[in-house]
């Protein structure tokens, strides 16, 4: 899969509140995760130094508790998109004013 096609289908999946099952090479870890995740965002990161686009997703298999994770697209193995939904405002509880989304979407109060 393509950059361009795997932002497509992730944008897809934040629109639609779909969750994705992500693969991506772990520098920390030096070996490809898998991952079930809430995809947040696509854009630049607020908090890296490079200010690069990034997919932005809720870690929910974490080992440790569910957290973002920001991958950098050269990181990235694969995306597929699931069939089970998620609910944002159970994840997202920080000011979405603030911190504008980069990628449009009606998610209602945390849109």
């Amino acid at each position: 899969m393509n950059l361009q096609e795997a932002v497509m289908q992730f944008v897809r999946a934040i629109q639609n509140k779909k969750m994705v099952q992500i693969r991506f090479y772990s520098k920390e870890d030096g070996v490809t995760i898998e991952r079930t995740c809430a995809p947040m965002d696509f854009g630049p990161s607020r908090r890296a130094r490079l200010k690069n686009d990034r997919f932005h997703v809720w870690d929910i298999d974490s080992d440790e508790k569910p957290h973002i994770l920001s991958l950098p697209p050269e990181q990235i193995v694969d995306i597929v998109v699931l069939d089970n939904e998620f609910n944002p405002s159970n994840i997202v509880n920080w000011d979405t004013n603030r911190t504008p989304w980069f990628v449009e979407r009606d998610w209602g109060d945390v849109s």
